[in-house]
């Protein structure tokens, strides 16, 4: 079978996509390999109507909602490449199946790469955070800190005050300079220059880090811009553009969210600079209604 369009990614963005086609009642496929890049968060707050629940719960939900239709079906597991022939996008699995469809939607998400830090990976998405406006409220008014581990840090510690007492740690390699020092001072941050080296308490809790000198400083939450990377290799074999975004690489869109591949659209967070769960589903909603577009106009 030929589908009308292929999603790869069946979290907030590739769900929001394939909804928008089934309902113009076009073949869907969608891949899912079952890895959300939130997986590591008990709840997902900040996400209209949503607010409080578990990421999974919402995914089954939404994923219910659209078998719905009998035009989208599903394939659970792992894309492992995509190329284009003779007008078709073809996907091969892990399993070795291969399917194609006129249309491929990259929905595929990204990796985070944390700072190799004693402690840190165990507590990522419980008491090691990556945004205040997702988990802040909920360890509002204890001691926070900021690990900088990207220019980009000092901004975020200047933004944590207003969820608590914060601590900015520069691990001795990202130094504000002065205007950020500055802000940072009139925020009341602290900057603490000394090297974090443990993260102290019984995870997934978090009670105190632990510093080069011995010192040991209270802190019930952490958080950190992680580094991030492409979670899948799609996009590359494609021969997609990437921009910088301000933590890694993102797939390059247009306004229609077409990649500079025919045939090939990309949404949620693998093609958009700021991470967020409605914004991710925003953007699947573009790609889905841009392809039934393309799909009219053919």
């Amino acid at each position: 079978m030929t589908y009308d369009a292929i999603i790869v990614g069946g979290s907030f963005a590739g769900l929001s996509a394939a909804l928008q086609l089934a309902r113009a009642r076009r073949r869907v496929l969608l891949i899912d390999g079952g890895q959300p890049r939130n997986r590591f968060a008990a709840h997902a707050h900040g996400f209209l109507g949503q607010d409080g629940k578990p990421p999974r719960e919402i995914l089954l939900q939404a994923r219910e909602q659209l078998a719905q239709y009998p035009c989208v079906k599903f394939l659970d597991g792992e894309a492992v490449s995509a190329s284009a022939h003779a007008g078709l996008l073809r996907v091969t699995m892990a399993a070795g199946e291969e399917v194609q469809g006129k249309h491929l939607i990259l929905a595929t998400g990204l990796r985070d790469q944390l700072p190799a830090l004693a402690g840190l990976q165990e507590r990522w998405g419980q008491t090691v955070l990556h945004c205040p406006y997702c988990h802040g409220y909920e360890v509002a008014g204890r001691p926070l800190g900021v690990l900088a581990a990207h220019p980009l840090s000092a901004h975020q510690a200047v933004l944590l005050p207003d969820w608590g007492p914060t601590t900015y740690f520069t691990q001795g390699e990202f130094e504000p300079d002065a205007e950020q020092a500055a802000l940072l001072d009139r925020r009341g941050v602290r900057i603490e220059r000394t090297p974090i080296v443990e993260l102290m308490g019984t995870a997934p809790a978090l009670d105190a880090v632990k510093l080069a000198d011995g010192r040991r400083m209270a802190v019930h939450a952490l958080f950190v811009a992680s580094k991030t990377h492409m979670a899948s290799p799609l996009a590359m074999q494609l021969g997609c553009a990437f921009d910088d975004g301000p933590l890694g690489p993102v797939i390059r869109t247009d306004e229609f969210r077409q990649t500079t591949v025919p045939g090939v659209y990309a949404a949620g967070d693998a093609a958009i600079p700021m991470s967020n769960a409605t914004l991710a589903s925003a953007s699947g909603v573009m790609a889905g209604v841009c392809v039934h577009r393309a799909l009219v106009m053919a």
